[in-house]
């Protein structure tokens, strides 16, 4: 744009605010509302209300700028966004934010894994677009520069990592396929059983409420659903070996947080809610092995008895031998 018409517009600018300021003076000077000794300052604020006031400056500021209304607008010389890079700096933010409420909506009873893999899918394909140089061009180059490496703060980074280590220590690949697209046939098959013993709990539940605390006899709970427990426990144990085997370079690995957390919550409505107990199977071996090392203290003794009195023995015999033979040389020196 051409300097003297810019300084132009901007001259007409400031008499079309001043020609503005003295119309508001004479019309309050006409008026009555204040004298003539009044400040100008004074004059503003006892014509005008203080809302009234804040108009008149964005006014004077818009006149400035041109005639314009609306917000200002940046100096050329702060950095801004590409629109392509906003873009991708909303799209982030939007994924970033159902991913954070789908996490704190699962957080009790624990519903991460099975409930926010497609979320966090989504969120990493947005954190890719941003970081990678597509088709490698500098817009892309610079796209990654302004938003991940711009400033100390590096928002976008954080909120990247912070997911990918929430994501990490849930151990949420365990419970999905190898591609992490949909959860795995173990994980859908150990949950439909844990929702079916869950069912059968609340079924059997004797007494008019249904609050588990209030309820004392579980009787009918331990009797019925006892072979829906042994057989969500079973299953927990072999996906746990399972693990173990599929991870034996990694010491302390788990299964996923929403297996584990189902567990536990079966387990103490089992034991610590219901009292209940399950008999082990196998009380044959159990028994031999108890009789067994009942005996050993028994079997120690009898022994050592035995090689004692096989000693004494072995001892007695050559001093009869000795006194024998001394008897018979005795008489061989008489005769």
């Amino acid at each position: 744009m051409d300097p003297d018409r810019t300084v132009a517009r901007r001259r007409s600018s400031l008499l079309l605010l001043r020609l503005l300021l003295v119309a508001l003076l004479w019309s309050g000077l006409a008026l009555g509302t204040f004298s003539l000794g009044s400040s100008p300052h004074r004059v503003l604020h006892d014509l005008l209300s203080e809302e009234q006031l804040l108009k008149v400056e964005d006014l004077s500021l818009a006149l400035l700028q041109g005639g314009r209304m609306g917000p200002l607008s940046l100096p050329p010389d702060l950095p801004d966004l590409d629109p392509e890079c906003r873009e991708l700096l909303l799209d982030f933010a939007n994924s970033s934010a159902e991913l954070t409420g789908c996490l704190v909506r699962g957080a009790r009873p624990v519903r991460l894994c099975q409930t926010c893999y497609p979320l966090f899918q989504q969120v990493a394909s947005k954190m890719d677009n941003i970081s990678r140089a597509v088709g490698n061009s500098s817009e892309s180059h610079s796209c990654a520069r302004s938003l991940l490496m711009a400033d100390r703060m590096q928002i976008v980074v954080i909120l990247s990592e912070f997911f990918n280590s929430t994501w990490q220590k849930a151990n949420c690949a365990n419970c999905l396929t190898n591609k992490s697209e949909e959860l795995s046939n173990s994980t859908v098959y150990f949950l439909n059983l844990f929702n079916y013993t869950l069912t059968c709990f609340e079924n059997n539940l004797q007494g008019s409420t249904h609050s588990l605390l209030q309820l004392r006899n579980y009787s009918e709970v331990c009797k019925n659903c006892r072979d829906a427990y042994k057989t969500l426990s079973s299953l927990y144990s072999e996906m746990q070996k399972m693990n173990e085997l599929e991870n034996k370079d990694e010491s302390g690995t788990h299964l996923c947080i929403d297996v584990e957390d189902a567990m536990n919550i079966t387990r103490k409505l089992w034991s610590r809610t219901f009292n209940c107990s399950v008999p082990c199977s196998d009380t044959v071996p159990v028994i031999a092995v108890s009789v067994f090392i009942l005996f050993l203290p028994v079997v120690f003794y009898l022994s050592s008895f035995l090689h004692s009195e096989q000693k004494k023995r072995k001892l007695i015999l050559p001093k009869r031998l000795k006194s024998s033979t001394s008897f018979a040389n005795i008489q061989e020196n008489s005769h």
